[in-house]
Order: structure tokens, then C-alpha cells, then sequence
């Protein structure tokens, strides 16, 4: 994903910011225009819809409710694709969770499920700069879930582990995490390069 791209639509989103009262939802602004901004990095105007999980007009309430001052891209009534059965399960066990204000709560557990179906780490999935940040995000918007996940398993297995648990079947057949061969890839680091940290260091390296 061009860093560059990503940082563009990113400024724009947090100058369009509405003001925030405090260091809490200065936070939560900054989600909302990570998640944004790699969406808008991704794909053209009119595959927002798919990237976000959200149809056009929820779309358009979100940008009008975190950045009134945005220009809104005409969507003309697009609708995401279908949801696959994980990404439903995944919604809606995040909304039976959900413990952060409303609507922003709502839109984050259709939008982290439908972002959880791409092949990196939660965190890069949602443009976030690390996993603290994920960390903090799940702590206050889905605390109970957050709270669950006493081991730092990697945020991608533990909802799945969540979910074949309340399908009643396991996810792994070792007896133990401590005996699996698959340990790291469980709770393995989820380091790697945010996107605006790319290109902090590309401008570094051309300076």
C-alpha cells in the first residue's frame, strides 16, 4: 500500500476531525480516519463499500458524525458484498460485546470484521501504528473481549478461538498451548511497519 497515499487520505480525514474533548476521543478519531485512509488507500471510490463493510449510507453517517468538514466521495448507493459466515460470526460476536459509545462501537465491530478478512495482522489490517493501539481500541469499545484474552494471543486466533468455542469444538487439538507446535504462530510478535512509518522512513532515506 503506497504510504504516501495512505498519509494523504489520513491528513484529510483528521483536519476534517470533529473537536474532540478529550485524549479519548482524540483516540477514537484517529481509528476512525486509520481505518479510512487504508481503505481509501486500497481501492477506487466506488470499492469503499467492500473494503469497509458498510453500505454507502452508512458510510456517509460515520464520515458526517467523525468529520463533518470531509467531502464525502458519492458512493451512489453502493452496498458491500455479502458478508462470508466467519466475518457475520465475527460481527456479531463484537456487537454482543461491545462496551464503547454508541454509534462508534456499532460501526467498529462491522468494520473490524470486515477488515479481519485481510492477510495481515489486525492492527496493519486497520492502519493502526501498533498493537498497543489495537489493544487499547478493543479495551475500550469491546472490554469484555479484551479482558478474555489473558495469554496476548495474536487478536485474529482469539476471536476464531472464541467463536469454536461457542460452536462447541476446539480450534486446536493440542492439550495445551504450552505443548503446541504452532505456539508462535498463536502468540508469535505481531511487529512490522505502519504505514506512516514507512513513510517517515522513506522521507528519511531521501533526505
Amino acid at each position: 500500500m503506497p504510504a504516501s497515499t495512505f498519509a494523504r487520505h489520513y491528513a484529510a480525514l483528521r483536519a476534517a476531525a470533529r473537536p474532540t474533548r478529550d485524549e479519548t476521543e482524540a483516540f477514537d478519531s484517529h481509528v476512525f480516519a486509520a481505518i479510512l485512509a487504508t481503505a481509501l488507500t486500497e481501492t477506487e471510490t466506488p470499492g469503499l463499500a467492500d473494503g469497509l463493510g458498510l453500505s454507502s449510507a452508512e458510510i456517509d453517517r460515520l464520515i458526517g458524525w467523525c468529520f463533518p468538514r470531509y467531502a464525502v466521495p458519492d458512493l451512489d448507493g453502493l452496498s458491500p458484498d455479502p458478508s462470508s459466515e466467519e466475518e457475520t460470526l465475527l460481527v456479531d460476536l463484537l456487537l454482543a460485546h461491545r462496551s464503547g459509545p454508541e454509534p462508534l462501537a456499532g460501526w467498529l465491530a462491522v468494520l473490524i470484521a470486515r477488515r479481519a478478512m485481510q492477510p495481515d495482522h489486525l492492527w496493519q489490517d486497520l492502519g493502526l501504528n501498533d498493537r498497543g493501539e489495537l489493544n487499547r481500541l478493543l479495551a475500550r469499545h469491546f472490554r469484555a473481549l479484551h479482558a478474555g484474552n489473558t495469554g496476548n494471543m495474536r487478536w485474529k486466533k482469539y476471536f476464531y478461538r472464541v467463536l469454536c468455542e461457542a460452536e462447541g469444538f476446539a480450534l486446536c487439538a493440542a492439550p495445551s498451548c504450552s505443548v503446541c507446535t504452532d505456539f508462535v504462530d498463536c502468540f508469535g510478535a505481531e511487529d512490522g511497519l505502519s504505514r506512516l512509518a514507512g513513510l517517515r522512513r522513506r522521507i528519511e532515506e531521501a533526505a
